[in-house]
């Protein structure tokens, strides 16, 4: 019995080997056109990847797309923000070279630690420690899809030629061996609670949220009664009953005629 496990354990330990060594799948077309659309300015010693799409004819307004943290870079690029939402903001320069920012609209993300439940491999990636490193280099796609499966709605689910973008986007430049790291804002969040949520409290802009109620890291009806109650001032747009995670991707239509009526009405 004992050779057995030597056995196993010598045959393991090169395809273990072989596992970690796989390059990252190349780039789809349609993926390799988006990205090569993009543009790239440097902040610090980081490399900043965005893109940049002409509006409306002879409109002055800027709306400016963020996420806190992206499933794939392919739908959104990332920045280093107080909350895991999506932020879409219409904003304008004056004459001293300052930004105005005219109105500002969330899109379900956990504004509040309280009301976030984070799925099991969050917790157990964002305390890990030294089980995260190893976590994140055994992650594949199966595992991955599945996970993000789960946060989308029953009638929503991406294709698998959109499943197997955000795998390849996730995995270019190593991105899946820095998750860990970058689900630090879980811990930052709870830490910043009051300086965060009182930024928002205090605005004096126009504040919006799309929201999808099937969401389950922000479940209704606990998150929205918490949302009304801190943000009185704010108006609400709640998708249909299905929509859950990412109203973006899962209901698009919805989800742009929500945002027009929202900065249409001011």
């Amino acid at each position: 019995m004992k050779e057995w496990w030597i056995q196993v354990g010598l045959l393991s330990v090169p395809l273990l080997a072989v596992y970690l060594h796989i390059p990252p799948p190349k780039l789809s077309p349609a993926l390799h056109s988006w990205r090569a659309s993009g543009r790239y300015f440097t902040y610090k010693t980081q490399t900043i990847f965005y893109r940049d799409s002409s509006g409306a004819l002879g409109s002055s307004d800027i709306v400016v797309l963020l996420h806190g943290f992206p499933t794939s870079s392919y739908d959104w690029y990332k920045v280093r923000g107080p909350h895991k939402h999506k932020v879409w903001t219409v904003y304008e320069h004056n004459k001293t070279g300052c930004v105005l920012i005219n109105s500002l609209c969330l899109s379900n993300g956990g504004i509040f630690p309280e009301t976030h439940y984070p799925r099991f491999i969050q917790k157990i990636l964002k305390d890990g420690g030294l089980l995260s490193p190893i976590i994140t280099r055994l992650m594949n796609y199966y595992f991955f899809s599945r996970g993000l499966g789960a946060v989308f709605g029953p009638y929503t689910q991406p294709s698998a030629v959109e499943y197997w973008d955000m795998w390849t986007a996730i995995r270019t430049n190593d991105g899946n061996l820095v998750v860990d790291s970058i689900l630090q804002y879980i811990n930052q969040r709870k830490k910043h609670r009051d300086r965060w949520i009182g930024a928002l409290t205090s605005t004096t802009v126009p504040l919006h949220l799309i929201y999808g109620p099937l969401d389950p890291v922000n479940p209704y009806p606990e998150f929205l009664q918490l949302y009304r109650k801190v943000l009185p001032m704010s108006t609400v747009s709640v998708l249909d009953d299905h929509i859950s995670h990412y109203p973006q991707l899962e209901d698009p239509v919805g989800f742009l005629n929500a945002y027009l009526n929202f900065i249409n009405s001011f």
